[in-house]
């Protein structure tokens, strides 16, 4: 589903990414895990294509990313969802609003808008505090209408970068959960996190970077490797 051959992205000529080689097929749930600057959220970036590498071959579901033109990489994100650490809903439209409105950009016929995103919500829990905006909301809650925001189109691949930073043990433990069952119905997860505590507990496949290399990729926790130390940020 997912295919990177030798893949590099620099910024102004720093590697943020050096001949990154990894393949992820369908169904499969990942965790990408390293030390601040190994290159994980600029990963996940490439692969939203809202960054563009700068060597190498990426194919996503068929498409080869590098082919593709500025108008078409809409039509790849239809089937792509996108959980980002500080949430990005508006925080001035209510729950419902910001759901609604993802399914609207996409052209979503206004009869099943509100179908579409009251089941999305009803998924993470969120349907009965959809009159409310953000900023009424506990961190938790904030990213449950995120992940309902990035679900709303049943995408098949879910990208994930840091969505547990922000929030306390317990809510972080809630978003994990979500990401388990959103996998067990098929669709295919990638969470970047340093929260080495949950990957070894939730005994998934690790991809571990350092300095925008794989150091590590195993679908064995017990052989991975220990928890990697904190570094000054590359990018």
């Amino acid at each position: 589903m997912i295919h990177l051959y030798r893949v590099s992205k620099y910024y102004e000529g720093i590697p943020a990414l050096r001949e990154i080689t990894v393949s992820v097929d369908k169904g499969e749930f990942v965790f990408v895990t390293g030390p601040s600057g190994a290159g994980k959220t600029t990963l996940l970036k490439i692969l939203f294509c809202a960054e563009h590498a700068d060597e190498g071959q990426i194919i996503i579901q068929g498409m080869n990313t590098f082919r593709l033109s500025t108008a078409s990489i809409p039509y790849l994100r239809r089937n792509m969802g996108f959980v980002f650490q500080d949430y990005k809903l508006l925080p001035h439209k209510t729950v419902f609003q910001n759901i609604a409105l993802a399914l609207k950009v996409i052209g979503t016929p206004y009869g099943d808008i509100e179908r579409r995103a009251l089941l999305s919500l009803k998924k993470v829990g969120m349907d009965k505090k959809d009159h409310l905006t953000p900023l009424k909301l506990s961190g938790g809650e904030q990213q449950r209408v995120a992940i309902a925001r990035a679900l709303v189109n049943e995408p098949q691949i879910l990208l994930a970068d840091e969505p547990t930073g922000n929030l306390d043990p317990q809510a972080g433990q809630e978003v994990f959960r979500l990401f388990k069952d959103i996998n067990m119905k098929g669709t295919t997860v990638l969470v970047a996190t340093h929260d080495w505590e949950t990957v070894q507990k939730m005994q998934r496949r690790i991809v571990a970077m350092e300095r925008g290399k794989i150091v590590s990729d195993t679908k064995d926790p017990v052989l991975s490797p220990t928890a990697p130390k904190q570094e000054p940020s590359m990018r």
